[in-house]
């Protein structure tokens, strides 16, 4: 059976895309949250792999790990300063509202 997507906000992420996800039912966990913050991206990716949570990031360092394994739940990436906040939490409603967690597995969705 299809599930909800559940995503993971990076440590540079805003707070306020994460509350304004929770504000639409969208379950969310943060690195500060979780007690990831400076932690190695490997750690990073661990995390989201244990807890199948897709990952949103603006960290370029994601992209070359993508490259390099498709055994990741999903992770959307944004360029740092290429969408305002509204743009992104509207983006990341809309994956949500499109794909289940079964379709994001492995692949990179670019904002």
């Amino acid at each position: 059976m299809s599930r909800r997507i559940r995503f993971h906000l990076d440590e540079q992420v805003k707070s306020v895309i994460a509350r304004e996800l929770r504000r639409r039912g969208i379950d969310v966990t943060t690195t500060v949250e979780v007690g990831l913050r400076t932690q190695s991206d490997e750690a990073q990716l661990d995390f989201i792999c244990q807890e199948q949570r897709v990952l949103f990031t603006q960290d370029d360092d994601f992209l070359r790990i993508a490259s390099r394994t498709h055994n990741h739940p999903g992770i959307v990436y944004c360029r740092q300063g290429t969408r305002s906040i509204g743009q992104i939490i509207e983006s990341l409603v809309l994956i949500y509202e499109v794909y289940v967690s079964e379709e994001i597995i492995g692949r990179v969705e670019y904002l």
